[in-house]
């Protein structure tokens, strides 16, 4: 059953929630040292530049820890002994000092945010071009939404800690060591005061910033399953209102909805409960200090200056604080998405041998020679089959579904490897010539047609970049496609929509076909290639089919067999077996499994 069929209210919970990759899941990576060094180097390159980041860093922070500092100076030294021209000057120094710090401040993020960007931009390139090199396998065992989320959530992960919370974490601490050092250089007694507040401040804020993280976490969860919902909603509309299940769906959706509006009062009551906490804690300091610090100032042990500089140090205290707090499980998502790229990167590419060139023809005969081959250790699809496909002849695959068709289309394109025997073409082993190289002498136009964003001739074209215009018009014209794309809004310029849900399936599937024909390949396979349009089109397409296949070898496979009279040999397969072949008049008359199989779709009718 698939997922558009089956009861949205029933469907397990754990369903697309269980990917490491889902948005709001913070997970922790499993070595931290070993993913900070992988994405060092792709940071080495800039290294000159990251250390004159590191510079700019401590000299906006030094500056400003300089502000209360030169604050106490003009309270004590000018404003108690009214001098005006003590005034000027500090407070010039004071403008150029804030204006330092925010200039330094912009330039270093402007720094990072370029190396950052760079950097991940050579990641990412090089992910996605690894990606392109894994084997077919990878991806029967892999979702693509698994390795979307690795190209899109991983990468933003590690682009948010690089180029914020870095230099943004590197300040924070340098701003509360140095904001500690400068209370004890002004005053012993009332920095030691200080450090009996601190500890309550820090407790309280990891109390609740770690309320707050549980908060966001379960509200992204219950987020993602309510997208879920409406995307599976949307996707099986026609599902939905053909079974009448409309109430049901909308159900659904406000049990979802509700669970967000819960999971989202408890994680924003703490979130804005983080502000006025960290608020009167930091009141709570400033009290401490003025209080002390009063009583010290009444017996003469210290000036007012050093009380207003400690004061506006306990206010500056707070926000590193708080930044470091929500910065830690940012930085560990990107940490464990980093290991997730790199558990892609680390994968090895598809073997290819490049030590014998395709010759510019391709001719000769292909042969199995006692192959087999399962997807599994030790569960064969395809045992011990052997067979002879003549050049320029049609051969046939037929039997039921599972049976291993596509399984022998699978290894004759090297999409997977044979585990025994060989396959042969004009006597040389398939596996000496480079995969790149075999899979361009061969056209494959599959049941489940795939095209691309984009207009319709490009689309086309992408059977042959090099292809004129001309030529992509007569492709179609020869697929039966010509018409029908000159009735769409702008020809042979329509842009077509994603997976081209502006077109039926049936024009998708002569698109396809199209793009196999300009590609003009020696070895023609067509799996299901006309399963998915009407019995007019079915024969037209026939009919361009067969000029096509002239002087080819052909492997169709087809489960509506009166698609494969004309073949040459008919293979019938069943259980990863050749269990009958002949043309399709030598098995009708051997009246073994091609003709059960035959009779049960033309019952009653004239074979």
């Amino acid at each position: 059953m698939s997922r558009q069929h089956e009861t949205l209210r029933d469907r397990p919970k754990s369903l697309g929630f269980g990917n490491p990759s889902q948005p709001g899941r913070i997970e922790k990576p499993q070595n931290s040292s070993q993913a900070v060094n992988r994405l060092l180097a792709y940071l080495s390159p800039f290294r000159f530049r990251l250390w004159i980041v590191f510079f700019l860093v401590v000299i906006y922070s030094l500056l400003g820890l300089a502000g209360p500092y030169l604050m106490g100076v003009a309270i004590d030294r000018f404003m108690v002994k009214k001098n005006v021209i003590g005034l000027e000057i500090i407070s010039f120094s004071l403008l150029l000092v804030y204006v330092c710090y925010n200039l330094f401040q912009l330039v270093s993020g402007w720094i990072i945010a370029k190396v950052s960007q760079t950097s991940l931009k050579q990641l990412s390139g090089d992910l996605f071009g690894h990606i392109q090199t894994l084997p077919v396998s990878y991806f029967d065992r892999n979702p693509a939404g698994g390795l979307m989320s690795r190209l899109t959530i991983d990468v933003d992960a590690i682009n948010q800690a690089v180029s914020q919370n870095v230099t943004t974490m590197l300040a924070s601490i340098i701003s509360l060591v140095g904001i500690i050092i400068a209370m004890f250089m002004l005053d012993a007694w009332l920095a030691i005061t200080s450090l009996f507040v601190i500890p309550i401040l820090f407790w309280f804020t990891q109390f609740v910033a770690r309320y707050t993280r549980k908060g966001f976490r379960e509200l992204q969860k219950q987020l993602g399953e309510m997208n879920s919902v409406m995307e599976e909603s949307i996707s099986g509309l026609r599902v939905i209102k053909a079974f009448r299940r409309n109430d049901e769906v909308i159900d659904t959706f406000r049990i979802e909805n509700n669970k967000v509006f819960k999971a989202s009062v408890y994680a924003n009551s703490y979130s804005m409960l983080l502000m006025p906490l960290t608020n009167v804690l930091g009141n709570l300091f400033i009290i401490v200090i003025a209080a002390f610090g009063g009583w010290l100032a009444l017996k003469g042990l210290v000036t007012v200056g050093v009380i207003a500089s400690f004061i506006i140090y306990g206010q500056n205290f707070i926000q590193p604080l708080r930044q470091l707090a929500t910065m830690y499980n940012t930085i560990q998502s990107a940490l464990a998405g980093s290991e997730r790229i790199f558990e892609i990167l680390d994968i090895p590419s598809e073997v290819d041998v490049t030590g014998i060139t395709v010759p510019k023809t391709l001719a000769g005969a292909i042969r199995f020679d006692h192959v087999s081959f399962g997807y599994q250790k030790g569960v064969s699809v395809v045992k011990d089959m052997t067979f002879d496909a003549e050049p320029g002849k049609t051969i046939a695959l037929v039997g039921p579904t599972g049976a291993g068709k596509t399984t022998i289309i699978n290894l004759l394109t090297r999409f997977y490897e044979i585990s025994s025997g060989v396959i042969t073409i004009a006597g040389k082993d398939i596996r000496d010539y480079s995969k790149a190289d075999l899979r361009r002498k061969i056209g494959l136009v599959l049941q489940d047609t795939f095209l691309f964003s984009g207009t319709v001739l490009e689309n086309i074209r992408f059977g042959r970049l090099d292809a004129t215009d001309s030529e992509c018009h007569q492709a179609a014209k020869l697929a039966e496609a010509d018409e029908f794309i000159r009735q769409l809004p702008e020809g042979y310029n329509t842009i077509l929509l994603e997976r081209a849900g502006n077109l039926s399936q049936g024009q998708r599937q002569l698109l396809a076909i199209t793009r196999v024909i300009l590609a003009n390949p020696e070895i023609l396979i067509l799996d299901e290639a006309t399963s998915s349009v009407d019995t007019r089109t079915e024969l037209r397409i026939q009919k361009a089919l067969l000029t096509l296949m002239k002087g080819r070898t052909s492997f169709v496979i087809a489960h509506r067999l009166s698609t494969i009279r004309d073949a040459d040999q008919v293979l019938v397969i069943d259980r990863g077996t050749i269990v009958e072949k002949g043309t399709h008049r030598e098995l009708l008359d051997h009246e073994g499994m091609y003709y059960d199989l035959y009779i049960s779709q033309f019952k009653g009718l004239a074979i």
